[in-house]
């Protein structure tokens, strides 16, 4: 049972895969997407389907802090519905309130340079989205 876990932005896909257990999430891959011209990646993301044998996916649910939907979450949901029609996998959206910030925090924590943060923070919020959702199952 692998999971692959999703960190939908308007410019990129942060890629997490858990492994075989489905105990742990590790950052794999950021996906630059184009939004504006329907390009969100899927030739990818099915490469990396076939190559760790995913069985479901976890897309981060990024609402509001009183809950509300915004623009963003309504993407993701949309990115949602294009993976379950893509790959007919069981697809789950995951509330990643404030997962990118922390992300941030633990990269600069770890002295990470600020070119570096860019081009790895989507990748580790994909990490801390999916490490969410494994640890609420394996509970």
């Amino acid at each position: 049972m692998r999971v692959m876990g999703l960190d939908v932005g308007s410019k990129t896909v942060g890629i997490a895969i858990s492994d075989a257990l489905g105990w742990t999430a590790q950052g794999i891959e950021t996906i630059k997407i184009d939004e504006s011209a329907g390009q969100f990646g899927m030739s990818r993301i099915q490469e990396l389907v076939t190559e760790y044998a995913v069985t479901s996916f976890v897309v981060g649910y990024p609402k509001n802090m009183n809950n509300s939907v915004g623009p963003r979450g309504e993407a993701s949901i949309r990115f949602a519905e294009m993976l379950k029609e893509a790959f007919g996998l069981p697809v789950t959206l995951w509330d990643e309130r404030l997962t990118t910030m922390a992300a941030e925090r633990m990269l600069i924590e770890a002295d990470v340079s600020r070119k570096k943060r860019k081009t790895v923070i989507d990748k580790m919020a994909a990490v801390m989205i999916l490490q969410g959702y494994l640890d609420s199952k394996n509970r």
